[in-house]
This record gives structure tokens, C-alpha cells and sequence, in this order.
């Protein structure tokens, strides 16, 4: 999968910021100083441009917010979509959902690490949270069927175990460092993961 930029068309503004890169330093903004501590003219001084020429582009903070956190999210959903569509055991599927979302996490980072600091403020953060909350389901509900076919242990409530899984999935928004190749970081969660909730690492 790659990190592609947010699927939106725009009207044509200033040579040299296009919604993509507008987007990018909006969202490395919000990230440093907080979303509600960040205002147009701020982004406007960081990209040296007036607030009007961003106005080409996007209709207000409130749509830079949505078009982020749904970058983050539609991600997700995707690989979510692709596990769903998997044949073989939950478990499987589960980790395949593991690895695919720290790929998500590594190759849009900024994006989910904004994701990831909603609070549901507003209308756009309320709408994320209840899409984080439909993705956190799904993988509850791959957790439980993993545990009915006797592949997790059952002695942790699966709600709990996903939970504790995409708990140290999205830790990694804290410290990482993309460089290079994603594959250690991606193979390194899985492993912890995996053979500690497996009811048989060996299986």
C-alpha cells in the first residue's frame, strides 16, 4: 500500500501549493501547536502566503481537520477491507489487520499521530471518534473469533485484547522514526503481539 495524498479535488490556487502539500504543513501545525491553538493566519505565516490564497483550496481549519484525520482513516479502513476479504483463520486475518495498520501508521504518520489526539471538540473530531470506534469493533470482533476457533487465549476478554494490541500499535506515534524500509518495526509488533496472545505461540 502506498501513502498517497487525500482524494479531493481543488480549485487551482498559488504556484507551488497545491491541497496536498497545503495539507502537509497544516497538518504538521496542528500537530506542534494543537488544532485549536493553531489559527488560518498561522498557517498562512508558515506557508508564506495570504489566508485568501489558501481560501482556493479549502473552505476553513475545520476542512484541513476532516480532509487529515480521514486521511489516517480511510487508510485503516482499506487494509481493514482487504483482511475482511482474506480466506483462513480469524487469527490470520487479525494479524494481517496488525501489520497493515502499522504500515498505515509509518507511511502517514503525521496523519494518524493527529488522528490519534481528537478529543471529539468538534463536529469533525466527534465524527472521526465514532469511525475510530467502528474500526476498533472490527478488530474486537476478529479478536472474538479467533478466540471461539482456539487460536487467542481465552483468559482475556477480547475487547480488552484489542485494546492492549493497537495500544502499543499506536505507541509507536510517540517515539518511531521512519527510515528506510517499514518491514522490522511492521514484523517486530507482530511478533509481540502475536505470541502473546496466541493460545499456542507455536502454532
Amino acid at each position: 500500500m502506498t501513502a498517497t495524498g487525500p482524494t479531493r479535488t481543488s480549485r487551482r490556487g498559488r504556484p507551488g501549493y497545491d491541497l496536498e502539500s497545503l495539507l502537509g504543513v497544516a497538518v504538521a501545525l496542528f500537530n506542534e501547536r494543537g488544532y485549536d491553538g493553531t489559527s488560518m493566519e498561522d498557517l498562512a505565516r508558515r506557508l508564506g502566503i495570504t489566508k485568501s490564497a489558501i481560501y482556493h483550496h479549502v473552505s476553513g481549519k475545520q476542512e484541513l481537520l476532516r480532509l487529515a484525520v480521514d486521511h489516517a482513516l480511510d487508510g485503516l479502513f482499506t487494509v481493514a477491507d482487504e483482511a475482511g476479504k482474506l480466506d483462513g483463520r480469524a487469527v490470520d486475518r487479525l494479524e494481517y489487520l496488525v501489520r497493515g495498520s502499522v504500515r498505515v501508521l509509518v507511511e502517514r504518520l503525521p496523519f494518524v499521530t493527529l488522528l490519534l489526539r481528537v478529543r471529539g471538540n468538534t463536529e469533525v473530531e466527534r465524527a472521526a471518534l465514532a469511525r475510530r470506534r467502528r474500526f476498533d469493533r472490527i478488530v474486537a470482533d476478529l479478536v472474538a473469533e479467533a478466540e471461539r476457533d482456539g487460536d487467542i487465549r481465552p483468559d482475556v476478554d477480547p475487547a480488552l485484547t484489542a485494546r492492549l494490541v493497537f495500544g502499543m500499535v499506536n505507541s509507536l506515534v510517540e517515539w518511531y522514526q521512519p527510515r528506510g524500509s517499514d518491514t522490522p518495526i511492521v514484523d517486530a509488533v507482530a511478533k509481540i503481539a502475536f505470541d502473546g496472545i496466541r493460545d499456542n505461540p507455536t502454532r
